[in-house]
C-alpha cells in the first residue's frame, strides 16, 4: 500500500459517517480508500501474528512456561469398601427351630459367646442312637474278639495233637507196622489243623476278630462323634471376637432355612479396619507391602486418616466391563486409631508410588514426543531451541524433567507451553505472557 493511498484513521471514520448518512460525495475515489483500510485493519488483527521486515515475514507469538522447582509425587488413587480385618459368617445345616437369641447388632462379643439357642431335642435323640450303635459295635467286637481267643487257642493244640500223631504213624510206617494209608490219613489231619490255625487273624501273638468288626466299631465312632458335634452346635457361638454387625433370623425360624442363603450373623473385628482396593496391572509393580496410604472418605469431613498397605494377592482377576485390563486385590490396614471410619462404606485411598525432592518440574502439555523421544522447546534470543529430556516423577498435571545431552535447564528457562513439530529447530517465534510467567 503505498502512501498515497494510506487514509488517517480520522479520514476512515468521516468516510464511513458519510456512507451511512448517504453523503455519496467522492465516492468512487474514497469507497476504494476504505475498503483498502478495512483490508489492512483485517491483517492486522490476525491473532499472534506480527509484521517486520517490511511486511514480508511473519513471527508466531507463542504461551510459554517457566520450570518450577518442587517436590513432585505419582500418586495411585483407588477406592474401594472398608471392612473388619476379620468378618466370619455364622450359619447352621442343623433343621431346628431358633429357640433364643441373646444378642443384636452391634453388640460386641467375645470368642465363644452364645448367639442363639436352637431346639436340640431332636438332635439329642440322634445322639442317643448313635451312642448305643456306637457301645453295640464294641461290645459286638469285644465278643468276636473273646470268640477268636479261644478258638485259636484250640485250633493251636488241635495243630499240636495233629503233628504229634503224624509223628507216631510216620514211625510206624517206616517200621512196616502200618499201611500207607494210615500215613496218608495222618498227614491230611495235620494240613486241616494248619489251615484252621492260620485261619485266625493274630496281632501281638494274640487272635483277634476279623477286620470288619474293627471297622463297624469305626463307623459306629464317627457317626457318634458328629451327632455330639450336631448337639453342641444347637448353640451357635461367636467364632471370634468382634461386633455383631448383621442378624439376619428370629426366634421361631428353622436355623437351616434362610432367604437367600444370607448367613444368621455376621460377626466382624471393627477394632481394626482395612480397606480393599483392586490395582490396576499396570500400577502394582510399583506397590510394596508396607507403604502408607492416605484415606479419605465423605464422613471423615475432609480429615484424612492414614494406613498401609498389608497385603497383595498373588493373582489378578477380570477388571470388568468389557476390559481385557487386569485388577489385583490389594489390602490397607488403617492404622489410626479411635477414627470416624465405619465399615460397610467406600473410601479412597492414596498412595505414594513415586516421589522426587527439589525436582524441575514443567507441566504434562510443554512435553512432546518424536520418534519414542521426549522434547522440550525452549525459547533463546527468540530463536526455538529442542531440548532432549528424560521424564523422571509424573504427577497428576506436572511432570519432572531431566535435560539429556549435557543441556542445562532452569527456573529461568523460556519454554513453549504447547510444543510441536510446528516449531522447528532454529525457528523465530515472540513469547507472550503465559503460565509461569
Amino acid at each position: 500500500m503505498s502512501s498515497e493511498e494510506r487514509i488517517s484513521p480520522e479520514e476512515f471514520d468521516k468516510e464511513l459517517e458519510a456512507l451511512l448518512t448517504g453523503k455519496e460525495e467522492k465516492k468512487k475515489t474514497h469507497k476504494k480508500k476504505i475498503l483498502v483500510a478495512v483490508a489492512a485493519l483485517a491483517i492486522l488483527g490476525i491473532a499472534g501474528m506480527k509484521l517486520f521486515n517490511g511486511g514480508t515475514d511473519m513471527i508466531p507469538v507463542v504461551d510459554t512456561v517457566r520450570p518450577v522447582r518442587k517436590t513432585i509425587q505419582n500418586r495411585l488413587t483407588v477406592t474401594g469398601p472398608v471392612s473388619g480385618t476379620d468378618s466370619v459368617d455364622v450359619v447352621s445345616n442343623l433343621h431346628a427351630e431358633i429357640l433364643e437369641i441373646p444378642v443384636k447388632e452391634g453388640d460386641k462379643v467375645i470368642k465363644g459367646q452364645t448367639l442363639a439357642v436352637l431346639d436340640d431335642s431332636d438332635v439329642k435323640r440322634e445322639a442317643e442312637i448313635a451312642r448305643n450303635d456306637y457301645d453295640l459295635a464294641v461290645s459286638t467286637c469285644n465278643e468276636k474278639n473273646k470268640e477268636a481267643r479261644n478258638g485259636y487257642a484250640k485250633a493251636v493244640q488241635d495243630l499240636k495233637t495233629a503233628q504229634d500223631n503224624y509223628n507216631r504213624t510216620k514211625a510206624l510206617y517206616d517200621g512196616g507196622s502200618v499201611p500207607l494209608v494210615d500215613l496218608e490219613t495222618a498227614e491230611n489231619g495235620l494240613h486241616d489243623a494248619e489251615r484252621e490255625k492260620d485261619a485266625y487273624t493274630v496281632k501281638n501273638g494274640s487272635a483277634v476278630a476279623d477286620d470288619s468288626y474293627r471297622l463297624q466299631i469305626e463307623k459306629a465312632k464317627f457317626d457318634y462323634e458328629k451327632a455330639k458335634e450336631q448337639l453342641d452346635n444347637t448353640v451357635l457361638k461367636a467364632p471370634i471376637d468382634g461386633t455383631v454387625v448383621r442378624v439376619n433370623t428370629k426366634v421361631g425360624r428353622f436355623a437351616d432355612k434362610m432367604e437367600n442363603d444370607a448367613p444368621l450373623f455376621v460377626i466382624e473385628n471393627l477394632d481394626n479396619l482395612e480397606l480393599e482396593i483392586k490395582v490396576s496391572e499396570y500400577s502394582i509393580g510399583k506397590v510394596e507391602v508396607g507403604q502408607e496410604a492416605e484415606i479419605t472418605a465423605d464422613i471423615l469431613n475432609g480429615e484424612p486418616v492414614y494406613g498401609k498397605v498389608a497385603s497383595i494377592s498373588p493373582t489378578g482377576e477380570e477388571k470388568g466391563g468389557g476390559s481385557s485390563e487386569r485388577v489385583i486385590p490389594t489390602k490397607i490396614q488403617i492404622t489410626d486409631n479411635n477414627t470416624k471410619l465405619i465399615a460397610g462404606i467406600t473410601a479412597r485411598a492414596s498412595i505414594i508410588l513415586e516421589e522426587s525432592e527439589d525436582a524441575l518440574t514443567v507441566p504434562v502439555s510443554a512435553v512432546f514426543e518424536k520418534d519414542g523421544n521426549n522434547y522440550i522447546q525452549e525459547i533463546t534470543d527468540g530463536a526455538v531451541s529442542w531440548i532432549p529430556v528424560d521424564i523422571g516423577v509424573e504427577g497428576d498435571v506436572d511432570m519432572e524433567i531431566i535435560p539429556a545431552d549435557g543441556k542445562t535447564l532452569d527456573e529461568t528457562s523460556v519454554l513453549i507451553a504447547s510444543p510441536g513439530e510446528q516449531y522447528a529447530e532454529g525457528m523465530a517465534v515472540t513469547s507472550s505472557v503465559g503460565q509461569g510467567e
